[in-house]
């Protein structure tokens, strides 16, 4: 362990933020590291870098160069390349790793849920008939669903697009979250909404579109989680601060 601990957290959710403020309050060294992809990420308590890292390589290099003593994985449970290169560099370069992995969602009664493995599986969800889906995916993965050009699509996006979306039919909405059950249920109402594809990313902050969709009786598409490999995890940023306490002995 080195002598000043200093720490990197790879963010881009709500939970990387509460972990961010935690250990800022703990007064640890931190710098919390976005992919980049928000224009207007919220202001945090530590240092923010704005990027990629070039890779396992370079983010190992980047974990060496910047003598980084604990290395937290607290991305979009979607972002499979990041968790792999996390591992990858934690373990050529022995910085202890720990990835903040919020539980999956599960079905209650009164969901109507599908269950896929992944995005061309959702796409053959939607079915032939035409819908007005609430793509509720964020923007990195829309060009498979232009194979089901028949749908109107709606799109909640944190930006505006700086580019033309793959899809014939959409609607934009854009707005930053969190959002809340009442407001989601008046979205999908206003626009005449029959079904949901949402990514299984778990935690509270975006899951008001489900209990929407149970109150309107929705279908819902529920995209699977990509395999990750294989990492200590915790539940929470009190479970992460837990973690760094006990290995700092403090």
């Amino acid at each position: 362990m080195r002598d000043t601990p200093r720490l990197l957290i790879l963010g881009g959710t709500t939970e990387a933020s509460r972990l961010a403020a935690l250990v800022a309050g703990a007064g640890l060294s931190a710098v919390l590291s976005y992919a980049g992809r928000v224009e207007s990420p919220r202001a945090q308590p530590v240092p923010v870098r704005t990027g990629g890292f070039g890779g396992a390589e370079g983010l190992a290099g980047y974990l060496r160069t910047h003598r980084i003593s604990h290395l937290i994985d607290a991305t979009h449970p979607f972002a499979a390349q990041m968790s792999t290169n996390a591992a990858l560099a934690a373990q050529e370069t022995g910085v202890p790793l720990i990835r903040l992995e919020r539980p999956a969602w599960r079905p209650g009664p009164g969901d109507a849920w599908t269950p896929v493995p992944d995005i061309a599986e959702a796409v053959q969800a939607t079915g032939e008939t035409p819908r007005r889906i609430f793509l509720a995916i964020g923007r990195q993965h829309l060009a498979p669903f232009a194979a089901r050009p028949q749908h109107h699509y709606l799109l909640r996006l944190v930006d505006p697009p700086v580019s033309s979306l793959p899809l014939p039919q959409v609607t934009l909405e854009i707005a930053r979250g969190p959002f809340d059950t009442a407001s989601d249920r008046a979205l999908m109402q206003r626009h005449g909404i029959q079904m949901i594809v949402a990514k299984n990313a778990g935690g509270a902050g975006a899951s008001a579109k489900l209990t929407a969709a149970r109150d309107l009786g929705l279908p819902v598409v529920m995209i699977d989680r990509p395999r990750l490999p294989e990492a200590p995890t915790a539940a929470s940023p009190e479970d992460v601060l837990a973690w760094l306490h006990a290995d700092l002995g403090v």
